[in-house]
């Protein structure tokens, strides 16, 4: 079902009503908004959009979500990865990992699993020499002074 509302400020595409149930994985762009129950994995695909995934009270989802902007007021088992923000509101309920990078907390929400802060910087690359593999004639070694390391 294909519905454009808005909800607050965000834009609702597409609405799981209270009484579906969804079996398998969801893929969307814009807005989603579950009422409903979704057994699968949640995607956006537009991470570089910033599409959003609202998850009201009576709204469950048995599975991986990864979406850049999450709002959750419902139950997600499952670890769920928020690239751009999350808020977590009094009635969410959590079983799973949650990896974002900044989240809003009401009093009340549950997090039964790790909360881990994601970074925007990127890995760095770290150059080391094994020290059981022996140089080739005319390479550097591990002790030239002219070998760096990228995270000195």
């Amino acid at each position: 079902m294909r519905r454009r509302r808005k909800s607050g400020s965000a834009q609702v595409d597409t609405l799981v009503g209270q009484y579906t149930a969804v079996e398998g994985n969801v893929r969307f762009s814009g807005g989603l908004h579950v009422e409903g129950t979704i057994r699968g994995d949640v995607y956006a695909d537009d991470a570089e959009r910033s599409s959003i995934l609202i998850l009201n009270e009576t709204g469950r989802i048995e599975g991986e979500v990864n979406v850049p902007r999450v709002v959750i007021n419902g139950t997600v088992e499952g670890d769920v990865h928020a690239s751009d923000r999350m808020e977590l509101a009094s009635k969410a309920r959590i079983t799973g990992s949650v990896y974002y990078h900044l989240i809003e907390m009401a009093m009340g929400a549950e997090v039964n699993g790790s909360l881990i802060k994601r970074s925007n910087e990127k890995p760095r690359l770290e150059y080391i020499r094994s020290a059981d593999k022996a140089s080739e004639p005319g390479e550097p070694g591990p002790d030239d002074p002219d070998v760096s390391r990228a995270n000195s």
